[in-house]
């Protein structure tokens, strides 16, 4: 559950920080978005390092569904855009790829 919350953390940070290079350049908002932006990309970076898994490929792959379904989040929570079934059943799809990285048995 720890790694779970961690990925959670990270998606945050790392959704926050892509964002702030996003309004930089699309929303036409000051250059000075990218200082925080910078910040919060390090400690997505940070965050999955402490991650309890033995791998970062794995880490990683396991973080995507996870990032997923926090962009969906925030699609709907900062942009307004409530996700459509097609986005719901994605996200779903993701969620449980993750499921079956972090908790499938492992063989030694």
């Amino acid at each position: 559950m720890k790694t779970l919350a961690i990925f959670a953390l990270a998606a945050v940070a790392e959704i926050g920080g892509s964002f702030a290079f996003w309004a930089w350049a699309r929303l036409d908002k000051s250059i000075l978005w990218l200082m925080p932006g910078m910040v919060a990309l390090a400690v997505f970076a940070w965050l999955l390092t402490l991650a309890e898994l033995d791998f970062a490929g794995r880490s990683y792959a396991a973080f995507g569904g996870v990032y997923i379904a926090a962009s969906l989040g925030w699609l709907w929570a900062v942009e307004g855009a409530r996700p459509d079934r097609w986005d719901t059943i994605g996200g779903t799809i993701t969620l449980i790829g993750t499921a079956v990285i972090l908790f499938g048995p492992r063989s030694l």
